[in-house]
């Protein structure tokens, strides 16, 4: 969920919660303020029918009074606490009930003690509650679109330059030249933001270059005396007063010379891969290379007397032509070095995944089968040619999986 629908509901809510609690307090307070005015008026009319009895000495008549209903009712009791109370108005002209507000009272008239109750009606006070209530509905249910409406265009033209920003973020790469433009804003935390970002990213491209020259840097440096060594070596290994014993000696230290050469490789290849610095981007068909891989690796397969099961049907990718050559050749080399003498390798192409599967008499450890300088006791290799296979496959967001069943290693790829 966005901010700006996280601060549109909790608005809301804060804003329902507090025009419902008003409306509720407004109600009442209307309420009361309607009783406390129909009781001023019972007051009055009470205070009219006391004064005209002390006047005139005798009770008024009931054409003395307009639509009130007025009751004398002659009581024994002297002593009696005016009272008011909701009660029942007969209307005499559309003859129906009506909800009313009585007044209750004791008056003398010639020694004697009358109860009298005046009642008028409240319908009238009522329907003006119910009109007020319901232009504050009105008012709150206008309030509330507006406020939405307003939460809705006001936030999304204010949160706009962050967008902006984000959108620049989630685009940025380090190994390109482009730098995140500056956002002019009205907000000053969004343009502090920014500059922050800026320099973030300047220190970020500062970092990846001297990383990057370093890194370049050290592999040239290490071919050269590699390449020293190597020739050396050639020469050293052709000199026919070598004995015998110094041939080994010799051999160990040119296959150590080729695998730190190869390592060296393999490393500068995971760093070009990790910072998407290899971009040559283009369609493969992913059959025809497979295919002409396995011619190239057919040497390697006769030596070790091993039957190839291929099941390939045609699907094309959109990736780097050199790092799907390197992940072939890791993944036949793997199977190939893995499998024993008269083994068997299977290779399923399929429109939604790629699985190499080699036969073996131990399983790899699955959990750490992708960990950098992960290999076999006897292996030969470097120990990353499984590392780049995952990175290849990450850096074009395919999900690659180990497992091993009936004795067969498999490596499966799925796009």
């Amino acid at each position: 969920m966005k901010l700006s629908a996280h601060y549109n509901k909790a608005s809301i809510i804060a804003t329902v919660t507090v025009l419902i609690f008003g409306a509720i307090v407004y109600f009442f307070a209307i309420s009361y303020i309607s009783k406390n005015q129909i009781d001023q008026d019972l007051s009055e009319e009470l205070e009219e029918v006391i004064d005209y009895v002390n006047a005139h000495h005798q009770l008024p008549k009931s054409v003395d009074f307009d639509e009130d209903q007025t009751f004398f009712f002659k009581t024994t009791q002297k002593s009696f606490k005016t009272q008011f109370y909701d009660s029942v108005y007969k209307n005499p002209k559309e003859n129906r009930n009506e909800a009313g507000r009585t007044i209750a009272a004791l008056i003398k008239l010639n020694e004697e003690y009358y109860k009298v109750t005046i009642t008028i009606s409240r319908e009238s006070t009522e329907y003006l509650i119910q009109i007020i209530a319901a232009i504050t509905l009105g008012l709150m249910t206008v309030l509330l679109i507006i406020l939405f409406l307003t939460n809705r265009f006001v936030l999304n033209g204010l949160w706009k330059p962050f967008y902006i920003l984000l959108n620049q973020i989630k685009l940025f790469k380090v190994s390109e030249t482009t730098d995140i433009k500056l956002i002019n804003s009205n907000v000053d935390e969004f343009n502090e933001l920014n500059n922050a970002i800026q320099i973030m990213a300047s220190r970020v491209k500062t970092d990846f270059q001297h990383l990057k020259n370093f890194t370049e840097n050290a592999s040239h440096e290490m071919l050269t005396p590699l390449a020293v060594i190597t020739s050396k070596l050639d020469t050293l290994i052709q000199d026919e007063t070598l004995r015998p014993s110094h041939y080994k000696q010799i051999n160990d230290i040119y296959a150590a010379t080729n695998k730190l050469s190869r390592l060296n490789q393999s490393l500068l290849l995971i760093v070009k891969i990790e910072n998407n610095l290899l971009d040559d981007v283009e369609l493969i068909n992913l059959e025809k290379l497979l295919i002409e891989k396995g011619r190239q690796f057919q040497e390697l397969i006769s030596s070790k007397q091993l039957t190839i099961v291929t099941d390939l049907k045609r699907k094309e990718i959109r990736a780097s032509k050199y790092l799907i050559d390197m992940l072939l050749n890791n993944l036949f080399s793997n199977s190939i070095r893995h499998s024993a003498n008269h083994g068997e390798i299977n290779i399923h192409l399929s429109d939604t995944y790629l699985i190499f599967r080699n036969s073996g008499l131990q399983a790899l450890d699955a959990e750490n089968v992708f960990l950098r300088f992960q290999k076999g006791k006897h292996s030969e290799g470097t120990g990353l040619g499984l590392t780049i296979v995952q990175n290849i496959c990450s850096s074009n967001h395919w999900a690659i999986s180990y497992s091993f069943q009936n004795a067969m290693h498999s490596f499966k790829i799925v796009f």
